[in-house]
């Protein structure tokens, strides 16, 4: 009953990530057509902007979601399943903009949800612990920070496509430590809201989700979506399957099952990488609706 409650706010999550993204999206777009500044001077003309603003508060939204999907199920299911928040932005988005989809569009939907299912259900993650200790986090954090550094400096080195798909690959390992950390900080409630709010890993979330959120933000600056959306999608997913096998020892079904896992995640991929093709997902051709 738990992981029903926890798949089901998860995709609340999605759905609300999903609503943010369609009117960021938008909000980054036209900044970055207007913007004449320099440095982070186009982050101070998107907090005014309304639309922009709606966007944070719907990823507030998802933020609580998702601590009670984090809460109530393993991080290796919530994450992946977060991942529906492409086909949910496919949905958002088509009635936002007025605009029905095209068949090609309905069938990436198609490949990535019997994809995504397929790979949940080979995977048959299990639940672990849900503290991890002090020890743990500081060697996983330490080769996660490298890890980031070096593709930021990779970054800085490629053309705009492939910096956006690294820079996606960094945003993705940054969102997967942010829901670890709020998984092991949300266990603390137990002993007390006060327990809660003196936890470091609270204030790491804190920090790691703000970092994530900028780094996101420069992400989408960087290059169009279906170069960054497939390294997203994918590395939150299988980063988090890492997170939860070695913080919080959630057992993976892997063996001779590791070749059709494979094969689902490669749907996935390609789902995304349609959808991120996709207008609706995109928030390309829809300029008049603003």
């Amino acid at each position: 009953m738990l992981l029903i409650v926890s798949v089901v706010l998860a995709l609340m999550a999605a759905l609300a990530n999903a609503a943010a993204s369609v009117l960021q999206r938008r909000a980054a777009a036209t900044e970055k057509a207007t913007s004449t500044g320099r440095g982070f001077s186009w982050l101070t003309h998107l907090l005014h902007r309304p639309v922009w603003m709606w966007g944070s508060f719907m990823l507030v939204i998802s933020g609580i979601c998702q601590a009670g999907a984090l809460g109530t199920g393993p991080l290796a299911v919530v994450q992946p399943v977060m991942a529906t928040e492409l086909l949910f932005t496919l949905v958002v988005g088509s009635i936002f903009f007025h605009r029905r989809p095209d068949t090609r569009a309905w069938w990436a939907f198609l490949t990535m949800v019997v994809g995504l299912g397929a790979f949940l259900i080979l995977i048959d993650p299990s639940v672990g612990t849900t503290r991890v200790p002090v020890g743990r986090w500081l060697a996983v954090g330490a080769v996660l920070l490298a890890i980031v550094i070096g593709l930021l400096v990779i970054a800085t080195r490629l053309p705009s496509a492939p910096r956006a798909t690294v820079l996606g690959a960094a945003t993705a390992i940054g969102f997967s430590g942010t829901a670890a950390l709020m998984k092991d900080a949300i266990a603390r409630l137990s002993d007390g809201l006060v327990a809660l709010l003196t936890a470091w890993q609270t204030y790491g979330v804190a920090i790691l989700g703000l970092a994530s959120f900028l780094l996101l933000q420069v992400t989408l600056r960087a290059g169009t979506l279906v170069a960054s959306q497939p390294a997203l999608t994918l590395g939150d997913s299988l980063v988090s399957l890492v997170l939860g096998a070695v913080l919080f020892d959630e057992n993976l079904r892997l063996g001779l099952f590791v070749v059709p896992e494979l094969v689902a995640l490669a749907l996935v991929g390609a789902g995304s990488v349609h959808l991120a093709r996709t207008p609706e997902v995109s928030g390309k051709e829809q300029e008049e609706v603003w």
